[in-house]
């Protein structure tokens, strides 16, 4: 049954020119163009007023998809971002309205999403801005890798590749390049770029009530952003699956869709669509860097992992590949203060990882190994029984002990338990003098401590 979706928003008709508000109050490098609600711009604060000395880097398109566009204006990256209503495109004259704020001498680039109503509304607006005299390049981003080739005209839909295609062309506006070799960087940035995205939910848009259309065991691959129907739907599958098929299929040598071959150099964009924790973007970076490296031999020079182009709050992920070379990484790794860019991931990064050791104990004894096994004593064996017995005990009531502290507090009780119930019982075969009761009980103590955190973990 599909109910009334919760937000945390006032009239739905006015949340995306309180997002703007909420942004520009946030950032003090943003400014927004007073034409509210029908002109919906965010702009540099120092790009305004037609006397801006490099060239114009403009995109975006419906929203919904924040922290896209608007967060990722700043020096070094989109000069304005012109934003329509959820999942709509811009009017011309809110486009318009951004080229006349933001352009100088030098032009403007607009990068545009391969969608139909982004193509007309940004083709028109820059038809007319042509005839007042602008100067201007557009680039189109179409890197959904999801689909068969397409026989239409409409052609692959553009995703989260579209954000390092706004970092490379800021950066090289940045550097003061001129439009055409701006427009020539992007475009070539465009070409190397595949993006396919994973659902586990659909989005739920302001004021309507949440779909039903997946089940709670369903995932479907290749669902657009604005909620469009993927390849498939499929039963959930674990992350690992998911990232293997994911880049299989950007990868495919059938589609061709990304010209990248073994050898080859990549940058990595794993993307929350909106209602993903951190935590399993992460898992799944863990993944897809040693697939990349070890399974296709490409060779990753940098990772974005976080939210950049989402879908309101659609749970699930895409992942962005995009080959690289030495003048993509230049941009990539150049100075931006775009609010939404991640700080700390530029530079080069080493081919494979290693952890770093623990520093050994003062005292031994908690890694000592029994040589083989100990002949027990009766009140051993004794020992050995209670201890048995009571970790298993443990082992079986986890559900119920997570049922009952979700009560009371946060429902990890049963789970932590277990893992110091099975971590006792896998060291009591090699580490416990069991003939030494209080030896023993301080050594349980050592495998708490190293298993189990939490207020049980210290208790115990």
């Amino acid at each position: 049954m599909a109910l009334q979706g919760k937000k945390l928003i006032n009239n739905p008709d006015d949340v995306v020119t309180e997002f703007i508000e909420g942004l520009v109050e946030t950032y003090p490098g943003l400014q927004y163009l007073d034409g509210f609600p029908e002109i919906k711009v965010v702009l540099r604060a120092d790009a305004v007023g037609g006397a801006y000395d490099k060239v114009a880097v403009i995109s975006g398109g419906g929203s919904g998809h924040e922290p896209a566009h608007a967060g990722f204006v700043g020096p070094g990256m989109l000069t304005a971002a012109v934003s329509g209503d959820v999942f709509a495109s811009p009017p011309v004259d809110s486009i318009l309205a951004a080229i006349r704020a933001v352009t100088g001498t030098m032009g403007c680039l607009l990068i545009i999403k391969n969608y139909t109503g982004d193509r007309l509304n940004f083709g028109l607006a820059a038809e007319q801005a042509k005839s007042e005299g602008y100067k201007i390049e557009m680039v189109i981003v179409g890197d959904d890798c999801a689909l068969p080739p397409p026989r239409g005209i409409a052609g692959r839909r553009g995703l989260a590749g579209t954000i390092l295609v706004h970092k490379v062309a800021g950066a090289a506006a940045d550097a003061g390049l001129s439009l055409a070799d701006v427009a020539a960087e992007a475009k070539h940035a465009s070409e190397a770029v595949g993006t396919m995205g994973v659902a586990l939910s659909v989005c739920t848009l302001p004021g309507q009530v949440t779909s039903d259309r997946l089940g709670p065991e369903q995932i479907e691959l290749g669902l657009g952003i604005h909620g469009e129907p993927g390849a498939a739907v499929v039963e959930l599958q674990t992350v690992d699956v998911v990232v293997e098929h994911v880049l299989k299929q950007i990868l495919s040598q059938e589609t061709q869709y990304l010209p990248i071959t073994r050898g080859s150099n990549a940058v990595l964009l794993i993307n929350g669509l909106g209602a993903t924790p951190v935590m399993e973007l992460m898992i799944a970076a863990r993944k897809a860097v040693p697939e990349l490296q070890l399974e296709y031999g490409i060779a990753v020079d940098r990772v974005y992992t976080g939210t950049f182009m989402t879908s309101l709050d659609m749970a699930g992920l895409s992942i962005t590949i995009m080959r690289s070379d030495e003048n993509i990484l230049q941009r990539l790794d150049a100075p931006t203060k775009a609010p939404a860019w991640p700080v700390g991931s530029e530079g080069n990064r080493p081919p494979a990882k290693f952890p770093v050791a623990v520093p050994p104990s003062p005292s031994m004894k908690d890694d000592e190994i029994l040589s083989e096994r100990q002949e027990l004593s009766k009140q051993g064996c004794m020992l050995e029984a209670a201890i048995e017995a009571a970790a298993k005990e443990l082992i079986d009531l986890k559900d119920n002990l997570n049922d009952w502290d979700s009560k009371v507090g946060d429902g990890d009780c049963g789970t932590t338990m277990y893992r110091g119930a099975t971590a006792i019982l896998e060291d009591m075969k090699t580490r416990y003098h069991l003939n030494d009761a209080a030896g023993t009980v301080n050594e349980i103590g050592s495998t708490i401590r190293k298993v189990m955190g939490g207020t049980s973990g210290i208790l115990g």
